[in-house]
């Protein structure tokens, strides 16, 4: 009697587990499918009341269009090279402060972290205005370097979660490492790169993504910095994507039309990220699983 109850009270929680993920998984991928079929969908297709998520005329002008006048690849590359760029030199600034606060005592250490606390609860909407007139004064708006310095300076977006990912991890690290590499000679720097540096690889690759994709995803700081028009170069795709749901809304009728275009942006822009975790998964689930992470 005792082993059917356990049975059915298993089958219970497992049933109970199965329609969470379920719940989850079609909110997370209902989203995309339908992004997907209505990127492929034709002009009759759109006007059709009978048509709601399969298309009927498949087509991949959508794509084209986007291709031949919106300069995605060039978006896309400057994307990969804006946001990979600053997402490494955050994993490394952000990896020598972690670092640095694990190993070093020093007065008002305890201040400090709690400044960095203090800073992931401060808008960033607060701190434009007056970044904006400091880079302005440096001669740095419309260059990349905006985007750079504040990275290396630990000052990127969400720096401060990267820098306690790294203190947290780094605490995690025997100390008779250093001690060690202090005997052969070694400066602390030189025991950072020599020594903690590969045992640290998977903070450092779990914030060099999460970097990756906030800039990846980044537009406004990109307009105010960078620039604001999405047939330029220097745009983000991201900020291609804003440029054409702006445009879309001055006529509604022209949002309807090029409905399946803005979803075929969508699914272009998401590509890159997909074979990039693919690439990274392991590296990835590594550093969720060391660094204690649990969610966003």
């Amino acid at each position: 009697m005792k082993a059917m109850k356990r049975k059915i009270l298993n089958i219970g929680n497992m049933t109970g587990i199965y329609a969470l993920l379920i719940i989850f998984a079609f909110v997370y991928i209902y989203p995309l499918t339908y992004a997907a079929l209505q990127s492929f969908m034709a002009a009759e297709d759109i006007f059709n009341p009978m048509v709601h998520y399969v298309p009927e005329n498949f087509t991949f002008d959508n794509y084209l269009v986007l291709i031949n006048r919106m300069n995605f690849f060039g978006s896309i590359a400057y994307s990969m090279f804006l946001s990979g760029t600053t997402g490494l030199i955050s994993a490394l600034s952000c990896g020598l402060m972690g670092f640095a606060l694990s190993r070093f005592e020093f007065k008002l250490k305890k201040l400090y972290i709690g400044l960095l606390i203090a800073c992931l609860i401060i808008p960033p909407q607060v701190l434009m205005i007056p970044t904006f007139l400091g880079y302005s004064n440096l001669g740095l708006i419309g260059s990349e370097i905006s985007f750079f310095l504040p990275a290396l300076l630990g000052q990127g977006i969400k720096a401060p979660i990267f820098i306690l990912i790294c203190y947290s991890y780094f605490n995690t690290i025997p100390k008779s490492l250093d001690e060690a590499a202090q005997i052969d000679g070694c400066s602390p720097l030189a025991t950072f790169f020599r020594m903690l540096l590969p045992l640290a690889m998977p903070a450092l690759v779990l914030v060099f993504i999460f970097s990756m994709v906030w800039y990846w995803n980044e537009t406004y700081l990109t307009t105010l910095y960078i620039g604001d028009s999405a047939n330029t170069l220097n745009s983000n795709i991201a900020l291609v994507l804003s440029t054409m749901e702006n445009e879309a809304l001055r006529d509604p009728m022209m949002a309807r039309v090029n409905l399946p275009v803005k979803m075929a942006s969508v699914i272009i822009s998401i590509i890159p990220l997909v074979v990039f975790y693919l690439f990274m998964q392991k590296q990835f689930v590594e550093g969720i699983d060391r660094t204690g992470i649990t969610g966003e």
